[in-house]
């Protein structure tokens, strides 16, 4: 019984000199991470993608992902700003299951978080460097922050994590925009609470040290849908819903109003294809009222090399963790968004 250390004490100094940016890298992280603050301020009108695998499980298939990802970015770039999902940290439902490349930086192998922390770095560095793409990742452990805050552009906090003080504490000291998912519950007052929380300042024990946060202003809503009590999904990205959360930002006074509808998980009851059909919804409502377009700004899309999921990583590019859109029907969807816009 009990919680036993194994291996040496992480030194984050050390971890983080580990694949640095640095130089002309660096310089274009921050200029587009301006940019990625202006489209959440609202003064800049791209609309956001947050954009690629469920899990980043094999490093070969994600980098040939994001090159392909890069070449679209620059072909739709004066009205869409995507940002790549390089997930690593995935929450389990049970416990069970694949935990991610933080925990199992080899799916052959056992977990081994150390060498996973370096896999991440690595990856999320290689994404930056090789494609010019800047990268999200979702905020799993409040405490591995300090281990990626230099390479991550957006964070997200998700729907399991979202009712978590720790976390919301946390994200009020993130100097990046970072979403909050609705609970699974669907209960928009928990995700609304959260935001308040992250954007205001907070005093709190984090890394064995008392800290204050700055507030974090750019901390914004995802809708990612909900399961009620007999199990079945329950979308919240229609007209109706998108008026209510606006309505929820106006009443409680935020900064920055954003939504972003994440169009996998309890939206689209993990049938993947119906990714396609929630963006076009999604676009119309945004024609159709002028708030909702001033507001509804994002899309979240889990997008691989190939169509669907598999229980073992046999197939190159195809997601291990919830099913995604593959990349022939992903390059047709964001090219269609362009043309919405357009």
């Amino acid at each position: 019984m009990g919680i036993h250390q194994k291996g040496e004490t992480i030194d984050i100094a050390d971890i983080k000199s580990h694949a640095k940016l640095e130089g002309d890298v660096l310089a274009h992280k921050i200029a587009r991470d301006t940019e990625l603050e202006r489209i959440i301020k609202g003064e800049d009108d791209r609309v956001l993608l947050v954009i690629g695998p469920c899990s980043s499980d094999n490093e070969t298939a994600v980098l040939d992902y994001a090159h392909r990802l890069a070449e679209l970015q620059e072909k739709v770039k004066d009205k869409v700003f995507m940002v790549m999902r390089v997930y690593t940290a995935k929450p389990r439902t049970n416990g069970d299951g694949y935990k991610g490349l933080m925990h199992q930086p080899d799916t052959s192998k056992l977990p081994d978080l150390i060498n996973g922390i370096q896999a991440v770095r690595d990856l999320h560095y290689k994404v930056i460097t090789q494609t010019g793409l800047t990268t999200a990742d979702e905020m799993l452990y409040p405490s591995n922050l300090k281990m990626v805050d230099d390479l991550v552009s957006y964070h997200a906090i998700g729907a399991r994590s979202v009712e978590d003080q720790e976390h919301r504490f946390v994200a009020s000291g993130i100097d990046a925009p970072t979403g909050m998912k609705n609970p699974t519950s669907g209960n928009l007052s928990v995700m609304f609470n959260a935001i308040h929380a992250a954007q205001n300042k907070q005093n709190f024990l984090y890394g064995n040290a008392e800290v204050d946060t700055d507030g974090n202003p750019l901390a914004h809503v995802i809708l990612r849908g909900s399961t009620n009590d007999h199990g079945e999904n329950e979308p919240n990205y229609y007209y109706d819903d998108l008026l209510k959360a606006i309505t929820i930002y106006e009443k409680m006074g935020l900064k920055h109003p954003f939504i972003m509808v994440d169009t996998n998980h309890d939206n689209s009851g993990k049938q993947f294809l119906e990714q396609i059909r929630i963006v076009r919804q999604t676009l119309i409502n945004r024609d159709w009222n002028d708030k909702i377009k001033a507001i509804v700004r994002g899309f979240m899309i889990e997008s691989y090399l190939e169509d669907g999921r598999q229980d073992e990583p046999d197939v190159y590019g195809k997601s291990i963790t919830d099913p995604c859109l593959g990349w022939d029907k992903t390059e047709e969807l964001v090219n269609e968004i362009y043309a919405t816009l357009t």
